[in-house]
């Protein structure tokens, strides 16, 4: 089924309203609720390790979920590791996180917790163990969700000595750490393992090979900690899906791939509005956040949490308009959720989140927004079974590298570069002219696309150059920008002229580059006849000066000492091609690239709309499901290309159609 919930906490309402919050949800077509992700001290209100303690207390959380599912309501069990009770943490001041300035935090916000910790995996064993053995056969129960939001590097005593087994693992000798991260460097050879820092920031800039190290060995280290919780979840709660609730794109602590590799699906936490003017949103960055998260396992996902209200710590941004909670609820499904679970149902009247609001305030009286989520769950019960099965396919990726991302934080390389705006300039490209897009690992299958762009591939082995090259001389089309090939997978500079591993195939050698002032800017003169642009396209940021080899010239530069060297080059590889874009260059860039490429590669988007109005698309068999998403406050006319079936309302529609502010249309072809 189609599941469509919200995030509940019982724990902090009188159990007494419980009941009516049950009824509430059921009226709004909820058939699941996330529960229990911050109660470890209310379900553990003790050390249960000491005798005469008192023991785990799932009394409450039975008698929750059986009032939820008296409703219908089904449940998924967030295992509460993300915030550990106070007697836990105060009895043992050795589990609290260091951060990067090398003092430790205290207690009082969450993740406060080093994820290396024995004592912490012992503690986490027992209390997940607990509650899987006693949930395993609840009938209300389908599922999990590991701890909350991973992140937050640990740089303690406990997490240097586990960084110094697992480099000795990595490199089997302090010779061969030492080559690779060349510490003859400023005098940093080491001699034993116990020598090797954690690259706190009070020591200055560290070695850069050291600092990738060190993200990959936090990354691992939470990915083996949430290995321990699936493991119990396997062998106690088999029947179970287990999840975590990812982050959006613009998170780059971890490597969600490696995170994502042995859950079942991916969930991910969804906020599109923020403190900019609420009749503006960006619907490029969900629908990037939808697509990234679906890339992950390359598979459908769930919103675990989707935005319900206006959100904020201290302060509070402007509240959802009309419209907009369903609006981002029907693009999420559009981009491939399977389930959609707003956060929260009720807003707190304690602690830090008082100002994130739920689908009901404060005094919980139902109002605007739970009208609007109500609107939607009816319909949804109309329409789930039309959704459920059906799939996003696309035939562009992009390919999206956490080595890369992680060797951008330490050197970023341009005061003004930052890896995301560069990927999403070249997603919104792609949004604006309504091509669906995976986005996948580097070492992913390339086979189903015909046009994958590889943004900035800073660090770059020679496996995916062998998967890149695989797919070039079978036809495909790639794309790649500036900073590519630059470092070896230590970190270290490659000594061969850029884009190093990717020269050959992109039949062009970087002959000198120019690090570009803050906002300067350059245009680029194309000059072949195919490619025309309709606004002027800017070199920005970094600009490569190309020297081809084998490769044609397709643009460029116009100003400064390298005025008419190649700003943008076409090589021809095997059954392929490898454009090579020598600058970070602007949207209109791509724009302007992507009309020319799409049009040579016989990609289609669905069909034209009104600027701010959004077209996907989800696939059974032969069969679509079309959502158009009016995402600006105004009504805009769409031309629909055929005639078709709205599915909210099973009437015929064609032609010219209105869609209202912030309104949705939901179609199949008509028969």
């Amino acid at each position: 089924m189609f599941y469509f919930g919200a995030d509940y906490y019982p724990e902090q309402w009188p159990e007494e309203r419980w009941p009516e919050d049950a009824r509430l949800m059921a009226e709004a077509g909820f058939n699941v609720a996330r529960l229990a992700e911050f109660a470890w001290s209310k379900l553990e209100p003790a050390d249960t390790l000491k005798p005469g303690d008192n023991q785990f207390d799932f009394t409450w959380l039975d008698r929750a979920l059986d009032v939820l599912h008296a409703r219908g309501i089904y449940a998924i069990l967030g295992t509460p590791t993300a915030s550990p009770p106070p007697w836990l943490m105060l009895k043992n001041p050795d589990l609290f996180r260091v951060r990067d300035d090398g003092r430790q935090v205290t207690f009082g916000n969450r993740r406060e917790y080093c994820p290396n910790h024995p004592l912490y995996h012992q503690r986490s064993r027992q209390i997940v163990t607990a509650m899987a053995e006693h949930y395993a056969s609840h009938p209300a129960l389908i599922g999990w969700q590991i701890d909350n939001e991973f992140g937050d590097r640990c740089y303690c005593p406990v997490c240097q000595s586990k960084f110094q087994e697992w480099l000795k693992e990595r490199y089997g000798s302090l010779n061969e750490l030492n080559a690779r991260w060349g510490t003859n460097f400023w005098s940093h050879v080491y001699t034993q393992w116990s020598e090797i820092p954690v690259p706190v920031t009070t020591g200055g800039s560290p070695n850069p090979g050291l600092a990738l190290d060190f993200a990959r060995f936090i990354s691992d280290s939470y990915v083996a900690y949430q290995q321990i919780q699936v493991d119990i979840l396997r062998t106690k709660c088999p029947g179970h899906i287990i999840t975590h609730n990812f982050m959006s794109f613009g998170y780059e602590g971890l490597n969600y791939y490696d995170l994502a590799r042995t859950l079942d699906l991916v969930s991910w936490d969804n906020y599109p509005i923020g403190f900019w003017l609420p009749d503006q949103p960006d619907a490029c960055g969900p629908a990037l956040g939808h697509d990234t998260v679906r890339g992950l396992k390359q598979k459908n996902f769930w919103v675990m949490e989707q935005q319900a209200g206006p959100s904020g710590w201290e302060t509070i941004s402007p509240s959802p308009r009309p419209g907009q909670l369903r609006l981002w609820a029907y693009q999420a499904i559009a981009h491939g959720a399977d389930a959609v679970v707003f956060f929260r149902w009720r807003t707190a009247r304690h602690g830090t989140e008082q100002y994130w609001h739920g689908i009901l305030d404060h005094d919980a009286r139902p109002g605007r927004r739970y009208a609007e989520i109500k609107r939607m769950g009816a319909e949804i019960k109309r329409m789930g079974v039309l959704i459920e099965g059906t799939e996003v396919r696309a035939k562009v990726a992009i390919l999206h590298s956490y080595d890369s991302r992680f060797g951008f934080q330490i050197q970023p390389n341009s005061p003004d570069f930052r890896y995301y705006t560069h990927f999403k300039a070249i997603y919104r490209a792609l949004f604006q002219h309504q091509i669906p897009v995976d986005v996948i690992a580097p070492t992913a299958d390339l086979s189903p696309y015909k046009l994958v762009f590889a943004p900035a591939m800073y660090v770059l082995t020679a496996e995916i150059v062998e998967n890149l090259e695989r797919f070039i001389r079978a036809g495909g089309t790639l794309v790649v920008t500036p900073r590519t090939g630059v470092k070896d997978d230590a970190n270290a500079v490659v000594n061969m002229p850029l884009p190093g591993l990717l020269a050959d195939l992109c039949g062009v050698t970087v002959d000198d580059y120019d690090a570009m002032p803050v906002n300067a800017a350059q245009e680029i003169e194309f000059i072949i006849p195919e490619l025309s642009a309709v606004w002027p396209p800017q070199a920005r940021t970094w600009c490569d000066i190309l020297t081809p080899q084998s490769a044609e010239v397709v643009a460029l530069y116009t100003r400064d000492y390298y005025a008419g060297r190649p700003a943008i080059t076409r090589n021809f590889y095997g059954q392929g091609q490898a454009i090579y874009v020598g600058t970070f260059g602007d949207t209109p860039l791509y724009l302007t690239l992507l009309g020319w490429l799409l049009l040579d590669l016989g990609i289609q988007g669905t069909f034209s709309t009104p600027e701010g109005v959004e077209v996907a698309e989800r696939w059974h068999g032969d069969q679509r499901i079309l959502f158009v998403l009016n995402h600006t406050a105004h009504p805009q006319v769409v031309t629909l290309p055929r005639q078709y079936t709205n599915l909210l309302d099973e009437q015929l529609i064609s032609g010219y159609v209105t869609v209202a502010p912030h309104d949705v249309l939901i179609m199949k072809e008509a028969e």
